[in-house]
């Protein structure tokens, strides 16, 4: 039963528009046991991480998802005519760092910590869908609340923010890396 489990498993990945959850997987496959849907992800996620496909299954954003190996990414850029690659600028995603690790945030609270106006940057992230509007904050003017989104823990590869990298260990890279300049 178990193979089978695999394949029904696997189809609902491959047709999910978003990462799959362990649990969305179990109320979607309530005939099995949980235990059983536990397993046959598990046996699957090895599969795959063992096989030499071009295909991979990611855990992020809290679910699962496929992806494409990222040495196949020259081909793929060729076949889907993705010349120039979309970049997120340096004002962008240095929006996008100061959500991610101060969230939840205005737009007078990010551009005063960047000291810049911010709009600019968090509409392109709010385009991209890599932020999203969770409220209104309760002070003058009511203005919007952003946060980081599932699509940013998707793209980033995480599956919580806690998943980030701290000050420390982003201080230790930076310092590493002076090291061997």
């Amino acid at each position: 039963m178990t193979s089978e489990l695999m394949n029904i498993i696997e189809s609902l990945i491959f047709v999910a528009q978003e990462p799959v959850s362990p649990e969305k997987l179990k109320s979607i496959l309530s005939d099995f046991e949980g235990v059983e849907v536990e397993s046959a992800l598990t046996e699957l996620e090895y599969a795959y991480a063992e096989s030499n496909r071009g295909i991979q299954i990611q855990n992020a954003a809290g679910g699962y998802l496929f992806i494409t190996r990222p040495e196949f990414d020259p081909w793929i850029k060729k076949m889907l005519h993705l010349d120039k690659k979309t970049r997120l600028s340096p004002a962008a995603l240095e929006t996008l760092s100061i959500i991610a690790y101060h969230q939840p945030l205005t737009l007078s609270e990010i551009s005063a910590m960047r000291g810049v106006d911010s709009a600019h940057s968090l509409k392109t992230l709010l385009l991209k869908r890599l932020v999203k509007i969770t409220g209104r904050k309760k002070s003058p003017g009511k203005p919007l609340i952003y946060r980081t989104s599932n699509k940013f823990l998707s793209y980033f590869g995480l599956n919580s923010l806690k998943d980030l990298p701290t000050p420390d260990e982003i201080e230790k890279i930076l310092v590493e890396e002076q090291t061997n300049e």
